[in-house]
């Protein structure tokens, strides 16, 4: 019968967390199970019949074997000594052939219900709110897409086909020996429980063990990917941490290690334990066979047939002693990914929602409150390394938010950090949803409640430039063509122009073609940041969100940007976040924020006669320049 290696099969559930058997598994999760399962029917019920047949044809081989023994070489009967062979020859191409046949099935079945899952939890994260990947650690919920996703699949494979052929091996095979000897078969299943035993005494201890390595490869690999990546690797550069970072690997290394050696012991002490006790039923059988084959009892062809069977059931007896702990593993795995399917998004597009004119250029904001969402309501504590439930409200962060920006108008958000101006920006775009009140885009003939929308029309019309652009490691081209994946290299050439950085692309040795690195870091802060400028311009949305775009920047590089977001932001509708007063002097209207509250409003003139928080900020920024000290950087940025 083509199966797993016995030996293989036991380890692996003993590796697994027996644990899992406490679980509690809902109806709900079962029907929910079985409806994945439910388009791959046709393929499940022919891959059951051919693991049936399979598992059946154990008892074949060794009855041709007392056959041939007994009827054909005893009694010296060449032609059915022949028949006999060619039979078993054909019974070993069948079983042969059931093995690919199953193979194949198990493999089809596997990777679809793999395809299912991952679109389906990749599609339901792709669409959760942005509170939720605030506080989701992204090594867990990638494991869920990988590791969980893989072991719900063992439900309807390995699982499944090693329960249903380790059954029908049992029942053949034990019927098989009683009738041939009740007295053989009664004496080897009394070694059974000590098998028994053992496999529940090493599994105890190896998943332990097993759990333990798990969770300190883990450690070792959000270490590695923590001082790996360029952000950790600068840091640890900086400051010189080179035999600190050495220790502490080596400490979590050896940790490892240790546990592979006690795993290694334990694995071995199975294996012995695994030999010994096939050994001694085989002892039993030619033992007390003998005696019965001496006293014309029983015949040399069923001690044959009975030492052969007995090889082939202790194997399934110890996989059916698991069947338990590898069911619930699968099922536990199927029950996770379905807790990430179950977690709603917070950002919910209503039925009848209306697309966007996408010339709408007009943003108001009316009474809009806003907090932000608990913990328990956007995340899940399984998916975060240190979780915990929230011990107060956050409170409101914005209060009576009203203004307006009309078509092709400038609107500036200026205050202190942590004021609330991202905040009011990430409910433009429904990144969060307004408390209270409402966020409205539109025309000056119809202006629409964002929730009133499709998000694909909202996002096609609302574009964003951060202060710390994100770039995927890809080519510059396909970065930029993210905005527009149809747009051509001339259109591509001539957001780059407008974006002032064309001459340098054209300078680097690969063009559009070469690599930015991981998040970009091969560029610079404004060579970055005008690449996110030439897709926005490829985007072309009439309202443009600038959250510090020029932050962080040298003076030469916030010239450049500066001149390619004049170009950007020409006759369009756009929200500017601002700590240099000097980029928003000539904006419409500039909103003074402060603790989630507008407190002034008008032009910077205006602000500047009325007094009050801009005018302190102001002075701040550009205080008269004292002789000693020279101008200050703010002055010169001017």
């Amino acid at each position: 019968m083509s199966t797993m290696h016995p030996m293989g099969a036991a380890m692996r559930s003993l590796r697994t967390d027996r644990s899992v058997v406490d679980q509690k598994l809902t109806r709900r999760t079962m029907r929910r199970v079985f409806g994945f399962a439910r388009p791959h029917s046709r393929l499940l019920t022919a891959f059951i019949g051919f693991v049936v047949v399979d598992a059946a044809l154990v008892v074949v081989n060794p009855l041709l074997v007392k056959a041939l023994l007994d009827d054909g070489i005893r009694k010296g009967d060449g032609g059915l000594v022949t028949l006999l062979a060619f039979g078993m020859v054909g019974v070993s191409l069948l079983d042969a052939a059931l093995g690919v046949g199953s193979g194949y099935l198990s493999s089809r079945i596997g990777e679809n219900l793999i395809f299912d899952l991952r679109t389906k939890v990749f599609g339901h994260v792709q669409r959760m709110s942005l509170a939720f990947f605030t506080r989701t650690q992204t090594g867990a919920l990638v494991s869920r897409l990988n590791n969980d996703v893989i072991g719900a699949q063992r439900a309807f494979t390995s699982t499944l086909s090693s329960t249903v052929s380790n059954t029908i091996s049992v029942v053949v095979v034990g019927v098989a020996m009683v009738v041939l000897s009740w007295q053989i078969t009664l004496a080897c299943l009394a070694l059974f429980p000590l098998l028994l035993l053992a496999s529940r005494w090493v599994g105890g201890q190896i998943s332990g063990l097993t759990r333990a390595q798990m969770n300190g490869n883990a450690d070792l690999g959000n270490m590695m990917t923590e001082r790996f990546n360029v952000g950790g690797a600068l840091l640890l550069k900086l400051f010189g941490r080179r035999d600190d970072e050495d220790a502490r690997y080596a400490d979590k290394a050896g940790v490892v290690r240790d546990l592979g050696v006690r795993i290694a012991l334990v694995t071995r002490i199975f294996a012995a334990t695994m030999m010994l006790i096939p050994a001694l039923a085989t002892a039993l059988v030619w033992g007390i066979g003998g005696h019965l084959v001496i006293s014309s009892t029983l015949t040399i062809g069923t001690l044959t047939a009975l030492a052969t069977l007995l090889l082939r059931l202790l194997g399934p007896l110890q996989g059916l002693s698991n069947v338990r702990v590898d069911v619930m593993t699968a099922l536990v795995s199927f029950d996770r990914v379905f807790e990430v399917l179950d977690l709603p998004s917070t950002i919910q597009e209503r039925p009848d929602a209306v697309a966007l004119d996408p010339h709408s250029a007009r943003l108001e904001f009316d009474h809009v409150a806003f907090t932000y969402p608990r913990a328990e309501d956007v995340s899940l504590a399984s998916l975060e390394t240190v979780a915990r439930l929230e011990s107060r409200d956050h409170g409101e962060v914005l209060h009576d938010i009203s203004f307006v920006a009309e078509p092709g108008q400038m609107v500036a958000l200026v205050g202190p950090s942590g004021a609330g101006k991202t905040t009011i920006t990430h409910l433009v775009a429904r990144l969060y949803d307004a408390t209270s009140g409402t966020v409205r885009v539109g025309d000056d003939a119809q202006l629409w409640d964002v929730r009133d929308v499709t998000l694909q029309s909202l996002e096609d019309a609302v574009g964003y430039v951060t202060q710390d652009a994100h770039m995927f490691h890809d080519t510059i081209r396909e970065n930029l063509r993210y905005a527009r994946p149809e747009a051509s290299d001339e259109d591509i050439w001539a957001a780059l122009e407008s974006a002032q950085i064309a001459a340098l692309v054209h300078g680097m040795p690969d063009g559009l073609d070469t690599v930015v690195g991981d998040r970009g870091y091969r560029l610079s802060g404004g060579e970055r940041q005008r690449l996110a400028i030439a897709r926005l311009l490829l985007k072309a949305p009439r309202i443009v969100v600038l959250d510090e775009a020029t932050a962080h920047l040298d003076s030469e590089s916030e010239y450049a940007v500066q001149r390619a977001l004049d170009t950007a932001l020409e006759g369009r509708t756009s929200l500017v976040i601002a700590h240099r007063l000097s980029t928003v002097r000539n904006a419409d209207q500039i909103l003074v924020v402060e603790d989630g509250r507008i407190v002034q409003r008008g032009t910077h003139e205006q602000l500047l006669a009325e007094g009050g928080t801009y005018a302190d900020l102001y002075a701040t920024q550009f205080k008269p320049v004292h002789a000693d000290t020279g101008p200050g950087p703010a002055l010169e940025a001017l």
